[in-house]
């Protein structure tokens, strides 16, 4: 295949056929198509977009490159949910074991940190022993004995995609809509689903501010999901702050046990039980929103979904004692507080910033060969709107030492800022977003 017209014609504005586009990316999957080509082609994709069937031939060609999960006989609806990431976004560990203990199988493929936000895997790999890395053919064996299952994305699944989103992460080319949604659904539609809830953020936070852009994606990835027999349902959710209070790997596993004990912050639940809802309305197992909160809320009552993950834990090879004595999660040698200056009304707590001093104190990776730290991160006390008093506590800071703990304090105070106005904050959940309509969201 001879790349360079193709990369001209499609940084002139022109269209790549079908064929075109499986050649480009079976030679990218086989190693015949050198990164750099690639990487010329995914920035004039970012430039120029794709039309409808250049989207489609795309996501098609990555799914492709590699195998499916077979959940073809399964009598049980098989469902799952993908977050587009942010700081706190936790849902994805109460909402695998609460659908799995209403009668869903959820194989959950996630990802790995990513900038500024913490990533499902990492989270989940803050439980000792407990292994992300599994074979495709164990994950549905998994997934169909104890109802979920949350690994990482596996050579065998879309391995195009996997080279094409190293590629774009390093070549600024993350934030182009039609990459994301191709990338994100080819993985999506390999995991034989038979419905999928997206949770598509926006805000200062998001890798896609803007709420129209959002939307833009929102509807983009539903079009892809309804033409390949998945149906696909969106909420577009706030990351103008982060979402409940802990925020780091450990800490959010934590505060997700917590939450499947009954005991979530107010925004996180809210925001969990929202796409709970929809994952049993799209899956058939409830018949309205009534009746799909009282199934979540009677696994969580009930103990069910918190044995559900101690399940998942130890056929993982984790300690399913975990699920009730989180203090098993590793926790920092050193923890402070950091206190308001001034009082007033807490105007913002920003929630980029917020992940870069995480990223900083060792939670997240700068570069791909860094290692983890599970231990440290932050607990954000406060919400935008909410009154203190001068010396409040606003935060604490979770570091492998006082003096990453003291830079973090600083950076901390300057991210949550207090004056005298009541600030404009994004509602919790903004829509809903089908096929057929985009709705505001109306609880």
């Amino acid at each position: 295949m001879v790349v360079p017209p193709l990369i001209e014609r499609k940084r002139d504005g022109g269209s790549l056929r079908d064929d075109e586009w499986r050649g480009i990316i079976d030679a990218y999957a086989n190693g015949s198509l050198p990164d750099y080509q690639m990487a010329a082609l995914a920035m004039a994709v970012y430039f120029r977009g794709l039309d409808p069937d250049e989207l489609s031939a795309l996501t098609d060609s990555m799914l492709a490159s590699g195998d499916r999960m077979d959940f073809s006989d399964e009598n049980r609806p098989v469902i799952d949910k993908h977050s587009t990431g942010g700081v706190g976004d936790k849902t994805s560990l109460l909402l695998a074991p609460m659908l799995a203990a209403c009668g869903a199988v959820v194989p959950m493929m996630s990802g790995r940190g990513l900038g500024h936000t913490g990533g499902t895997l990492d989270k989940l790999e803050a439980i000792p022993g407990f292994r992300t890395d599994l074979k495709l053919d164990r994950a549905v064996r998994q997934a169909r004995e104890i109802g979920l299952v949350m690994l990482g994305q596996t050579a065998e699944i879309a391995p195009a995609d996997r080279k094409l989103y190293a590629l774009r992460d390093v070549t600024a080319t993350v934030e182009s809509i039609p990459l994301i949604a191709a990338s994100i659904m080819s993985k999506k539609l390999a995991e034989g689903l038979d419905g999928l809830v997206l949770d598509v953020k926006h805000g200062s936070g998001a890798f896609l501010p803007e709420s129209a852009r959002a939307l833009e994606l929102a509807r983009t990835m539903i079009g892809l999901g309804r033409t390949r027999g998945c149906p696909v349902v969106a909420l577009v959710t706030a990351m103008d702050r982060p979402l409940g209070i802990a925020c780091g790997n450990a800490l959010e596993m934590r505060e997700a046990i917590a939450g499947l004990s009954g005991d979530g912050p107010p925004d996180l639940m809210e925001v969990t039980m929202a796409l709970g809802i929809e994952m049993l309305r799209l899956s058939g197992l409830a018949v309205n929103d009534g009746t799909a909160r009282s199934m979540l809320e009677r696994a969580i009552r009930s103990g069910d979904a918190l044995e559900r993950l101690a399940m998942m834990v130890a056929a993982q090879g984790g300690n399913a004692d975990v699920a009730t004595r989180p203090d098993m999660l590793p926790s920092a040698d050193t923890i402070i507080d950091v206190n308001a200056v001034d009082g007033g009304t807490v105007t913002a707590v920003a929630p980029r910033p917020l992940g870069r001093v995480i990223v900083e104190l060792g939670g997240g990776r700068r570069t791909v060969d860094d290692m983890v730290r599970p231990e440290v991160g932050l607990e954000v006390l406060v919400k935008p709107g909410q009154m203190v008093a001068a010396g409040d506590l606003i935060a604490r800071v979770h570091a492998r030492s006082a003096i990453d703990a003291e830079r973090a304090r600083s950076e901390v105070g300057a991210a949550i800022t207090i004056g005298d106005d009541a600030p404009v904050v994004l509602p919790l959940i903004g829509w809903r977003v089908t096929h057929e309509h985009t709705t505001p969201w109306e609880g």
